[in-house]
């Protein structure tokens, strides 16, 4: 007998009737000897309704409130499908995030995980209950309800996971497993037995939305199983595990991309020492996230040219920061260009062979697509091109690697 999770996201309970599919997969599942615990969204569109409601009222407002509102959305979904797994016969009860309790930190709105207590919810699951747990929310130490951020029901998901000592967490969502690329766009994208932790994260992070990242990162830390799969069939999914469970290496696994970026450039800036400490001090005061970074220092040394990309989203308050800081920085011009995409190529076979990165810039190099930034990890080259090359990049590197489906 297995201990599984199992997190049912916003498509999949996305109305009444997706809810009792989802109860009877459930009873499935457990009538085949598993003990199971559930962790589920709201359905689809009810945070963003829920957020705009709120906004609605006032632009500006206590976020504490905001995780009051927002939290409501999981509050329906847990009951309904307790409703529905009970009609079945199936001995089920909803759980909130403070009734376990879910404890994070106070930071409302994107509030981080400090603690889990598992034995509750084990002692309701030895005796044949399912329990069937809100995503998304917590509470903090003071009591008052917070939410995670979106995505967050993931994270909920591989936490309750770790607490319980689960066998593996499956992710029930609308796609059937994590693909070497956006298969919406590259036709011959294959779906993938089996990924590490490292690789799914780069992917998370690099715009892959299978995964939520905080989730990826948890699974890792904890060791957790994770399988990715489809609501609406019972193909196999995509397995994220431990490097030492993947035998045979892939050197690249897949192709991330990301159009959210935006590429900004600091002009003749004086190189001297501490410079960049005050560009890149201040975006972060700003809580601007900074991505790929470039110096170009002129052949006298006396000025540097400074790109860097940000989130597209960022970018206005970033040209706002750094003209704050213009004259103690003394750069002569600033440019930004937000018609750039970040494409990565990701394998933890790169660690073992040569020539990855030359692979991927002769790719585009015969396509006649200019590489303004690179970036490079261990497991992960990524370069920044014009966004209307995006689709024909993925084409390209997609064959280059041998990643085609046959």
């Amino acid at each position: 007998m297995a201990r599984l999770v199992l997190k049912f996201g916003g498509t999949s309970v996305g109305d009444v009737d997706r809810i009792k599919a989802a109860a009877q997969r459930v009873k499935r599942i457990r009538d085949a000897g598993n003990s199971v615990a559930v962790v589920v969204s709201a359905m689809s569109g009810a945070t963003n309704q829920l957020d705009k409601w709120v906004r609605d009222t006032a632009r500006i407002h206590d976020p504490r409130e905001y995780d009051v509102v927002a939290s409501t959305g999981e509050q329906v979904t847990i009951g309904l499908l307790a409703i529905a797994l009970q009609d079945i016969g199936v001995p089920a009860r909803s759980w909130m995030g403070w009734q376990i309790p879910v404890r994070t930190n106070d930071a409302h709105a994107s509030a981080r995980i400090l603690d889990i207590r598992g034995d509750t919810l084990l002692r309701h699951m030895e005796q044949g209950e399912v329990p069937v747990i809100a995503g998304f929310q917590g509470v903090t130490q003071a009591g008052r309800v917070t939410t995670l951020g979106r995505g967050g029901s993931d994270t909920t998901a591989v936490a309750i996971a770790a607490a319980i000592k689960a066998d593996r967490c499956d992710i029930y969502t609308d796609v059937d497993g994590v693909y070497t690329t956006d298969p919406r766009i590259v036709a011959k994208a294959r779906k993938l037995d089996k990924i590490t932790y490292e690789e799914m994260l780069e992917m998370a992070s690099l715009g892959a939305k299978v995964l939520q990242t905080r989730s990826v990162e948890m699974a890792m830390n904890h060791r957790v199983r994770v399988q990715v799969l489809s609501s609406f069939n019972d193909a196999p999914g995509t397995l994220v595990v431990d490097e030492d469970e993947i035998v045979e290496k892939e050197i690249v696994s897949g192709i991330a991309y990301s159009r959210d970026e935006a590429k900004i450039t600091l002009r003749k800036v004086p190189d001297r020492p501490g410079v960049a400490a005050t560009v890149f001090g201040k975006l972060a005061e700003a809580d601007i996230n900074v991505d790929m970074i470039v110096q170009n220092t002129s052949q006298d040394s006396t000025y540097t040219d400074i790109t860097f990309t940000v989130k597209r989203t960022d970018s206005d308050r970033a040209l706002m920061v750094l003209q704050s800081v213009k004259s103690a920085v003394g750069f002569a011009e600033l440019d930004s260009d937000p018609r750039v995409a970040k494409v990565s190529v990701i394998g933890v076979g790169m660690r073992s062979h040569a020539g990855v990165a030359q692979r991927m810039f002769a790719a585009l190099g015969s396509r006649g697509i200019n590489i303004q930034v690179i970036s490079t990890s261990e497991i992960k080259v990524s370069v920044l091109i014009d966004e209307e090359y995006t689709e024909l990049a993925l084409r390209s590197l997609h064959s280059a690697y041998g990643l085609d489906a046959a």
